[in-house]
């Protein structure tokens, strides 16, 4: 085992063990003398190899955002004070996957509050419409600008201030690529428009106009967040053994090309509660394609299940002031601790080097289209709505084919049936509840006592926010995953504004397209479904 300290920046550090000191120096030497830090930073499409260079030629804008993002300092310091002067204090982001994530920890990390909308869920939406409308300004952040989930809030922030008779360009702050279908509607609606640079893909979109304009509206100081990361720029672009970024990126390429692929990722004391779920999305969706792929799985902290024990075939990380890496079973760990936009800079860095480790494009997201797909037919009738296996009191049981015993009549025994589908030795098992995550925030407990008795990797996500984040690994990352997805009624369905469908429907059909392809794929899928909210604790229970 090989042991690695280095500081960078200012009190800034990283630590990390490797099982294979010798495979690991050469793979480091092979990114420093090959250049790949200082030819990042000169953009150069190459090297992801041929078949990755022109999606990666548009993708590679953002190495250069601790500097190019300045001019929106002022810009989003203006709109504050303007909007503040009018009483609009309450900033609602309606927004998906890399348009949500960053601005959410940003805003954690800074102490400031942040309505995050990211789901289809009719009480969710519901709640974020009718808490003080009077002094909300609404985020519509969309980077394609057709995003169907942001687009249907979009449409019912619209409603809501014409109903109570406001008028919504005095409201809706919008952010979106330049041409889009969402900036040509809010340029015909007199909204004010902040245009992202095109050549910044979502999820490393942090330091644009997707996380810097909610953010700095809401109040964060948005000029510190890019001094921490000009700072940290220096260190990340020198091609050397000491630049964190191909350290990092080298680690975790390395790794997973060892099936060494769970990056179990716990905070330990850092100023930034959530930095885990910005970061899952960021490894997840960019490496997992190709049957390859790293796995993140955000646990509560370094005594939970899957960090403490932890499998032999996770990376074990930690964020915030601890010096020494854990001991891991795998012989491979690793801290770090750094300012939020040092730590998303070095992120963004170590992910892009290790798809080049891995000989994979961390650019594109093959498979996130075709769970799209799957709701669309599901919302216009061409897709067939799935049969009910059997009815467990409140509880109602879905499958998909093949692998659920015949008689099977309760959720704890459909359960133990999909957990033995587990690959004991790189299975992991995904969590998925469709549901209201503020009201039904207890659920994600499952998540531990799940990794308890399955003794494997365990992920907990949100429906409908993590199809844009884990929801790419889970189709194209390595054929080892196991699925359970948990839905239910809502209190009140909710109407999208001139859409033939509702928000339940919208949501129900994600739940069910995303089932289908991965049952489509061989992944085993069991469904659950409440009755209603008030049937919580009997889907806890049915799961404990």
């Amino acid at each position: 085992m090989t042991t690695w300290e280095g500081a960078w920046g200012a009190g800034w550090s990283l630590a990390l063990d490797v099982a294979d000191g010798d495979s690991y120096d050469a793979v480091l030497g092979d990114l420093v003398r090959g250049g790949v830090a200082g030819r990042l930073a000169d953009r150069d499409p190459t090297l992801w190899g041929p078949e990755a260079e022109q999606e990666a030629a548009k993708r590679l804008a953002w190495v250069d955002l601790p500097t190019a993002s300045r001019p929106l300092v002022d810009e989003v310091r203006a709109l504050r004070q303007d909007l503040q002067g009018r009483g609009l204090d309450r900033v609602v982001l309606c927004g998906m996957g890399g348009s949500s994530l960053a601005p959410e920890v940003i805003c954690q990390a800074a102490g400031v509050p942040l309505v995050v909308l990211d789901s289809t869920d009719p009480d969710f939406v519901r709640a974020a419409l009718e808490d003080e409308l009077a002094r909300t300004v609404v985020v519509v952040s969309s980077k394609s600008g057709g995003t169907v989930e942001t687009d249907s809030q979009r449409r019912a922030f619209e409603k809501a201030f014409h109903d109570a008779g406001i008028d919504p360009a005095e409201r809706i702050v919008v952010v979106t690529d330049p041409g889009s279908p969402l900036d040509e509607h809010a340029s015909e609606a007199g909204y004010r428009v902040f245009r992202a640079d095109p050549e910044v893909g979502g999820r490393f979109s942090a330091l644009t106009a997707f996380g810097l304009v909610p953010s700095g509206l809401a109040g964060v100081d948005i000029s510190g967040l890019l001094d921490d990361a000009e700072r940290a720029q220096a260190d990340l672009t020198v091609d050397s053994p000491d630049n964190p970024g191909l350290r990092l990126g080298a680690l975790l390429g390395l790794a997973a090309s060892r099936k060494i692929d769970k990056l179990v990722l716990a905070d330990a004391g850092s100023p930034f509660p959530g930095f885990g779920d910005w970061a899952e999305q960021l490894v997840a969706e960019s490496t997992g394609k190709q049957g390859k792929g790293v796995l993140p799985v955000v646990v509560e902290g370094t005594q939970a299940p899957n960090f403490h024990p932890a499998t032999a075939d996770s990376v074990l990380v930690t964020y915030g002031p601890g010096k020494e890496p854990v001991s891991a079973p795998s012989g491979w760990s690793l801290t770090v601790d750094a300012p939020l936009g040092a730590m998303m800079l070095l992120w963004e860095h170590a992910t892009a080097v290790a798809g080049g480790v891995l000989a994979i494009n961390p650019f594109d997201q093959p498979d996130v289209e075709s769970a799209k797909a799957a709701a669309r037919e599901m919302l216009d009738g061409s897709g067939d709505a799935p049969a009910p296996l059997f009815a467990d009191g409140p509880l109602t049981v879905f499958a998909s084919p093949g692998w659920l015993p015949e008689g099977t009549g309760t959720v704890k025994a459909a359960v133990s049936a999909l957990l033995d589908q587990l690959d004991d030795d790189h299975g992991y098992l995904a969590v998925q509840a469709y549901l209201d995550r503020h009201r039904d925030a207890q659920l994600a407990g499952v998540r531990s006592r799940l990794a308890e008795v399955t003794g494997r990797p365990v992920t907990f996500g949100w429906g409908p926010r993590f199809l844009h984040s884990t929801g790419q690994y889970h189709k194209g990352g390595p054929a080892n995953g196991v699925y359970l997805q948990l839905t239910g009624q809502p209190s009140a369905d909710l109407a999208v504004p001139d859409r033939p469908f509702t928000f339940h429907e919208f949501l129900t059909a994600q739940a069910v397209g995303d089932a289908a392809v991965l049952a489509d794929k061989g992944r085993p899928v069991l469904r659950v479904h409440l009755s209603s909210p008030a049937d919580l604790q009997a889907l806890i229970q049915a799961l404990s």
